[in-house]
C-alpha cells in the first residue's frame, strides 16, 4: 500500500528541520524564547490572510506555522522534555477526552452543548481549579474579554437575554459620564466596564467584536487615504487645512466606501 502523501510531506518537514538545526548557523542559535515573537507575527500574518480571504496566502502562512510547531518540538526533543510524537499524541488524547459525545456516551446535539461540556470537562482535569484558568494572560484585552465571557457562559454564568445586556451597557455608559470630567482614574475603570459590556452585547448578537472593529479600522484607513489622495491631487497640504475643509473631503471620500459596505 502506497504511504499516505500527508505522512510523507510531514516526514519531509521533520527531516529538513533536523538538517537545518544541525547545519544552519541561524537555526542553530534559536531557542523557545527567540522564536516566540516570530511565532506571534506568523499568527497575525495568517489572520490577515484569512481576513483578506486570500487562500494562497493562507496556505503559505499555515506552512510557516507548521515550521514553528516543528521547530519547538525539535527544541523539546533536544532538551529531552518532549518531542513531536508527544505533542501529537497529547493533542489527540485531549481531543478524544474532551469529545465524549463522539468517543463516549455523552449526548450533545448543538454547538452550545458541546462548548458547555468542554468547560465542565476542563474543570475536572488536574490543575484546573477555575474555568478561567485557560485564558492566556497575554491575550489582547478585547480578545481576552470575549474569551472570559464565553468561558463563564459555558458553566451557566450568563445573562438571560440581550435586553438585559443592553441595559447593562447603558448603565455603564451613565456611570462613565458621571466621572469622566472629575476623576480620571475612575473614568478609566468605568470606560473599561463600557467596553466589557459592549463586547458582551456583541456576543449576544453573534458579532465578533474584534472583526467588527477591524472592519471599522480598515474603513477609516481607506477613507482617510482617499481623502489624502484627493487633497494631494489638488496640490494642497493636509496639515495646513482647517477642519471644516477637511470634512468636505471626508464626505467625498465616503462615496468610495463600496468595498466596505458589502
Amino acid at each position: 500500500m502506497e504511504e499516505d502523501k500527508r505522512l510523507l510531506a510531514f516526514k519531509r518537514l521533520l527531516d529538513i528541520m533536523d538538517e537545518l538545526r544541525e547545519k544552519c548557523p541561524w537555526d542553530k542559535k534559536q531557542t523557545f524564547a527567540s522564536l516566540r515573537k516570530q511565532t506571534i507575527e506568523e499568527v497575525f500574518e495568517l489572520s490577515e490572510a484569512i481576513y483578506d480571504e486570500n487562500k494562497e496566502e493562507i496556505r503559505k502562512e499555515l506552512g510557516d506555522l507548521f515550521l514553528h510547531l516543528v521547530f519547538y518540538s525539535k527544541l523539546g526533543s533536544e532538551e529531552k522534555t518532549f518531542d513531536v510524537t508527544d505533542v501529537l499524541n497529547g493533542i489527540c488524547e485531549k481531543l478524544i477526552f474532551r469529545h465524549p459525545h463522539i468517543y463516549g456516551d455523552v449526548k450533545a446535539e448543538t454547538a452550545e452543548e458541546v462548548a458547555s461540556n468542554w468547560e465542565q470537562i476542563k474543570l475536572k482535569e488536574k490543575g484546573n481549579d477555575s474555568v478561567l484558568r485557560g485564558v492566556p494572560r497575554s491575550l489582547p484585552a478585547m480578545n481576552k474579554a470575549e474569551r472570559i465571557q464565553s468561558k463563564v457562559k459555558g458553566v451557566g454564568f450568563d445573562w438571560e437575554n440581550k435586553a438585559e445586556v443592553w441595559a447593562k451597557v447603558e448603565e455603564e455608559i451613565a456611570e462613565f459620564k458621571e466621572v469622566e470630567e472629575i476623576n480620571r482614574v475612575e473614568a478609566e475603570k468605568e470606560l473599561g466596564d463600557v467596553f466589557f459590556s459592549l463586547i458582551n452585547y456583541a456576543r449576544f448578537l453573534d458579532i465578533n467584536p474584534e472583526e467588527a472593529l477591524e472592519k471599522t479600522n480598515r474603513k477609516f484607513i481607506h477613507r482617510f487615504q482617499e481623502m489624502e489622495r484627493q487633497i494631494n491631487s489638488e496640490n494642497k497640504q493636509i496639515s495646513e487645512m482647517k477642519l471644516d475643509e477637511l470634512d468636505k473631503y471626508w464626505e467625498k471620500a465616503k462615496l468610495n466606501d463600496e468595498p466596505f459596505t458589502k
